[in-house]
Order: structure tokens, then sequence, then C-alpha cells
């Protein structure tokens, strides 16, 4: 009976979290999203002169960033470029600048730069527990009742299915999320949808096969 609802649980996953665009297949995908470096001090870290307080990189699918610095008096500065990126090195590359070369080490939530820590961090509204409130679509099996998803702001996420007999199933894993999409990797697997929120709603949708959730948060 477990197996038989694990096998209705990864179904339901394939169906609701078909590819929506191949944003899956990037080979860096974890370095996807916004990471922030911040000064342990309030004297700032000083660079060539000037001493700053805190540091936003934005990295994209299409190999592109943007970066933009916060100096101890108020003033930001920034520029944006493209990148190539290897399994050690990460090369920055933007109109009138010199090429930059730095080593790093990643995680799905931390990113180190030459020494400094970056943490990826999500939008401030994404995070939390979300109960399911309507689900539609031809592959959704009649014996699944309720999902539950709680996406954590470090970028863990947990998936509950619930039937109407009360069994359950739960995956974890690990999310990133680009420009309106959200991907789930789980051991044995990988699935996106598009999302979007209002409020304390949050609906997962996947017009390929017909998928829609809508959640509420809790």
């Amino acid at each position: 009976m477990v197996v038989r609802y694990l096998s209705m649980f990864v179904l339901l996953l394939s169906s609701m979290f078909a590819k929506a665009e191949d944003i899956t297949s990037f080979e860096f995908p974890f370095l996807i999203g916004d990471w922030y470096w911040f000064s342990p001090t309030d004297e700032g870290v000083g660079s060539e002169g000037t001493a700053y307080r805190a540091m936003h990189i934005q990295f994209s699918s299409d190999y592109d960033y943007m970066v933009r610095l916060l100096e101890v008096d108020g003033d930001i500065t920034g520029w944006r470029g493209t990148y190539d990126i290897d399994e050690g090195h990460l090369l920055l590359k933007a109109d009138g600048q010199p090429d930059q070369l730095h080593a790093y080490k990643l995680s799905y939530n931390q990113f180190q730069l030459d020494g400094a820590r970056f943490t990826k961090l999500a939008p401030e509204n994404l995070p939390g527990y979300w109960v399911s409130s309507n689900l539609s679509g031809e592959d959704l099996s009649e014996d699944i009742s309720r999902l539950d998803i709680n996406l954590r702001p470090d970028f863990l996420f947990s998936f509950i299915a619930y039937t109407e007999d009360g069994q359950s199933t739960e995956t974890r894993g690990i999310y990133f999320i680009e420009d309106g999409q959200i991907v789930l990797i789980y051991e044995g697997g990988q699935h996106d949808s598009r999302y979007t929120l209002a409020s304390d709603t949050l609906t997962l949708s996947n017009e390929q096969v017909g998928m829609k959730a809508v959640f509420e948060r809790q």
C-alpha cells in the first residue's frame, strides 16, 4: 500500500512539475539567484580606498550577472556583465572593466568567492508553509485530497501528499527559482513549474499537462 502511494506521488510530481522551460539543463543551477555579502563591522571592508558595507550579486541562467555595492557612506555603485564558469573558477566580464577570474566554492545556499562568503536569499514572500486549497488537472489522482509544500528560506523544501484515507508521502529536496519558475530537486529527479504569488496565495501551474494547484499560506 505504501509503495502504491509512493508511486502515485512520484507520478503526481512528474505531471504537475513537468518541464516548462529547460532551465533544468543549466549546468550550475545552484548559482542562479540573488547572493548577498554583509560586512561584519559598521566600518565596512576596504578595497582600493573605499569601504563597503554590503554586496549583492545576481546570476541568471543565460550567463548574465549584475553587481551592486553599498558603500559605508550610503552610495551605491554597480554594473552588469556576462560570466563563464567551470568547476572551480568564475570569470566575470563587463564593458569598461578588466576581466576578473575568481576561485569559488558553491552549495545550494552558500557561495564563497575568493574568501568572501555570500548567502543566497529568496524573495521575502515566497518561503513559508503552504497548504492546497484547490487542485485541478486530468492527470491528478482522485486519491489525492491535499498537498502541502514547505519552502524554507534556506532553499530546502518538503512536499507532502495526503490521500482520502489518511495516508501521506513526503519528499524532501532543494529548490531554486528564476523569473517565475520554481525547480524542485530531490532524490531521483527534478521538476519545475510556473509560480505566481498574490498576497498569501501561491499558484503552481503547468500548461503543458494542464495541472494547477492553489495553495494558501499557513
